[in-house]
């Protein structure tokens, strides 16, 4: 642990930062790039002055519970623990940075409350700042956000740990944990400890996920199954998406229809296929009606899921080209158009260019983003000029 001098002097240093237009060179240097940029875009973001708690919602209960949800019921006690013995507070936040789960120690559990860093509270960038939380996700990696390097004033007195949840399997980030704790007790080891209560739920999602199937259907398609590629057909690939998009199952007629169309394939035709898949997923597909038996998770289900809860940035970061460009699915080829809509309609609500410019450099032909950017870019700047050009061509 730094002595509280060390610490004193390094909240007068980010003081002096942030009362200088002119970043001076050596405290800058002190600073991580990524806590600047996100003070540069909180300035930007227009949150009340007064803003001492982050807004709080009601957390839907409904549905079935995602992967993280499951893997928290394996590893809440072992998380418990650690937030007990360590004094700190514990946070885990969904892929928008919506608190869903936190243990607390009785040191700091009304500090807690009263900024709302309880389940519910919404600690995304734009609505409450600079933050430990956030950053990790934004940046996708983990983070630290000492005292005064956060944007609220309310929790000056706070150091905050975090790192983000990653799927064993698809690799996607499901989600964040943060680890707080008063500023005079930062310790540089505190990012290991947020990596290490990661590891905690990611081995939990493992055991969890030992019979689960996960779909990638943007930009190659490609299916896994308990942490194995399979060799499917693409027509495979596409009945599997079908049923991973009606969970409650489809009669043979309606999945004929699904997949088929018009198109003069015989029933017979899908039986074959429906018997190679079950073999292939050994028993876990479901007949009368046809069925996964199997946990399900899938980029474009992750897609949704984002876009339903209003976490723009997160739908852009797991769209990463087409859903299934080769399809002649009806029930398919629909399912894209209205995600494609969805997707353009929260791009013309976006307000962070950086998040535009990101999904630009993965999705060159995202005309709708050089649309939205253009309108929020001022013309005088440099980039303005380059994106009427890019339009034009």
């Amino acid at each position: 642990m730094m002595s509280k001098k060390t610490l004193t002097q390094k909240r007068q240093n980010i003081d002096q930062v942030k009362q200088n237009n002119h970043l001076p060179s050596l405290h800058e240097q002190q600073l991580e790039q990524s806590i600047v940029s996100s003070w540069q875009r909180s300035t930007c973001a227009e949150i009340p002055k007064d803003r001492c708690a982050a807004p709080l919602v009601s957390l839907q209960k409904e549905g079935s519970p995602n992967a993280l949800a499951y893997a928290l019921e394996h590893c809440a006690q072992d998380l418990k623990h650690i937030a007990q013995q360590s004094s700190m507070v514990l946070a885990i936040g969904d892929i928008g940075s919506t608190i869903i789960w936190t243990a607390a120690s009785a040191q700091m559990q009304r500090a807690a409350e009263n900024v709302h860093f309880i389940a519910g509270g919404q600690w995304r960038e734009e609505l409450v700042g600079t933050n430990a939380l956030a950053l990790a996700l934004k940046t996708q990696q983990s983070s630290c956000v000492f005292s005064n390097e956060h944007y609220m004033s309310s929790i000056h007195d706070w150091v905050c740990y975090a790192a983000p949840i990653i799927d064993p399997y698809s690799k996607q980030v499901l989600g964040v944990i943060d680890l707080s704790t008063t500023w005079q007790k930062h310790n540089s080891l505190g990012v290991l400890a947020a990596e290490r209560c990661a590891a905690i739920i990611q081995s939990a999602l493992l055991e969890h996920q030992k019979q689960q199937l996960f779909i990638r259907a943007f930009s190659v398609p490609q299916i896994l199954f308990n942490g194995k590629v399979l060799v499917l057909t693409p027509r495979q690939i596409e009945i599997l998406t079908i049923l991973a998009l009606c969970p409650q199952g489809l009669t043979l007629d309606s999945l004929h229809q699904a997949v088929y169309g018009e198109r003069k394939v015989s029933i017979g035709t899908l039986k074959a296929e429906m018997s190679q898949l079950r073999d292939i997923l050994g028993g876990m597909l479901g007949s009368r009606p046809y069925r996964l038996l199997v946990q399900v998770q899938a980029d474009f289900l992750l897609t949704e899921q984002s876009l339903d809860a209003g976490y723009t940035d997160s739908a852009l970061k797991f769209y990463t080209g087409v859903f299934l460009t080769k399809t002649e699915s009806p029930f398919l080829c629909a399912w894209r158009d209205c995600l494609e809509s969805r997707l353009s309609d929260a791009i013309f609500k976006a307000n962070e260019t950086d998040v535009l410019l990101k999904h630009l450099a993965r999705s060159p032909e995202a005309i709708d983003a050089v649309e939205r950017l253009i309108e929020l870019m001022p013309k005088t700047h440099p980039i303005h000029q380059t994106l009427l050009k890019y339009k034009d061509h």
